[in-house]
């Protein structure tokens, strides 16, 4: 099969790879109809993270099973499918405790930027719809693989509620679905710090009362300002760097949460100023799996649109154009056709 692959930073290729197979009775091989590229896969596209070279990249991925394991039940060859970016046997302890991202059988999507993706627990993992979903219909249920599912996490962790004031922080695709999310979850006031005026323009349809375009002490200065000097109720931290959590404690109010979900990359954690302050820490790997249902319901009956985040497709063999038009800003998100 055609399988996106990495060899060095800035070098993303479109190879020829051996097909996944099933390799355990509770597997399935879905041919992917639309997978797209992850913030997240910029951190080895930009050298921030270790790279084996060659190996397949993409995590994201809707489709049609092709193919089932023995042990396979739930799911049957013909479904359309989302696949949670993390699989899992939706039945242990930790899944029943709703972490399904700590699944004691825990898999992954390696293979989301290609034509097949082997599934771990196909049973556990996979959701379908009913019946093949309109073309149109595609770019939001992708979101459900991971973006919009992380950045409902990133809300439930910060403790979103009805009339209080969240601010999210990052324009990226997360943080344009934490924007819907907060809304979905009754914030009254929802603040997008963003410099990117497509990024703006779309944080607001989505739901944000406020655009804070500063960033470090007058991007906090300006919340406090909007806030009456009293800070944020809940704070969706879906970047990842060191200044994006430092900003994040301090434009919290005492009591606060801050749900984070950007993979940390250098974070030190301000925990005398936690400590003082009263402000948590909450967020990590988003549980997929467990919000699937709920926000597939969302998607189908129109109430959230989050595939309004990809701004540009590319066939999958134009993979490396759109990871330079994510990495340069270009682009928001990039959904792939193979």
């Amino acid at each position: 099969m055609r399988a996106t692959t990495i060899h060095a930073p800035g070098d993303i290729r479109l190879s020829d790879v051996p097909d996944p197979t099933i390799e355990a009775p509770t597997d399935a091989i879905v041919r992917v109809v639309a997978g797209c590229i992850c913030g997240s896969d910029l951190w080895p596209y930009r050298g921030a993270n270790p790279i084996t070279a060659g190996s397949t990249i993409g995590h994201e991925a809707v489709g049609v099973v092709e193919e089932i394991g023995a042990d396979v039940r739930q799911i049957r060859k013909g479904d359309f499918v989302v696949i949670p970016f993390v699989h899992c046997d939706n039945t242990c302890p930790h899944c029943l405790a709703g972490m399904t991202s700590v699944c004691d059988h825990q898999g992954w999507t390696e293979s989301g930027q290609a034509e097949l993706v082997r599934v771990n627990q196909a049973d556990g993992s996979l959701v379908a719809t009913d019946g093949m979903p309109d073309d149109a219909m595609l770019p939001s249920l992708l979101t459900l693989a991971d973006v919009m599912a992380t950045g409902w996490h990133a809300a439930v962790s910060s403790r979103v509620r009805p009339g209080g004031t969240a601010v999210v922080i990052g324009d990226g695709a997360v943080g344009l679905c934490g924007v819907i999310a907060a809304k979905e979850l009754g914030a009254e006031r929802i603040v997008a710090m963003s410099r990117h005026e497509p990024r703006q323009a779309l944080a607001r349809e989505f739901g944000a009362t406020h655009v804070i375009a500063e960033r470090d002490d007058a991007g906090v200065e300006a919340v406090m300002e909007l806030t009456g000097g009293i800070g944020a109720d809940s704070v969706l931290e879906c970047v990842g760097t060191d200044q994006s959590m430092k900003t994040a404690f301090r434009i919290g109010r005492p009591g606060s949460t801050v749900g984070f979900v950007g993979a940390p990359h250098g974070v030190e954690l301000p925990v005398r100023q936690m400590f003082v302050r009263n402000v948590g820490l909450a967020g990590g790997m988003a549980p997929v799996r467990t919000y699937l249902p709920d926000l597939l319901e969302r998607v189908l009956d129109g109430r959230i649109d989050p595939g309004q985040v990809f701004d540009l497709t590319l066939p999958l063999d134009e993979v490396a154009e759109g990871c330079r038009a994510m990495d340069e800003r270009r682009a928001i998100k990039v959904l792939l056709r193979p």
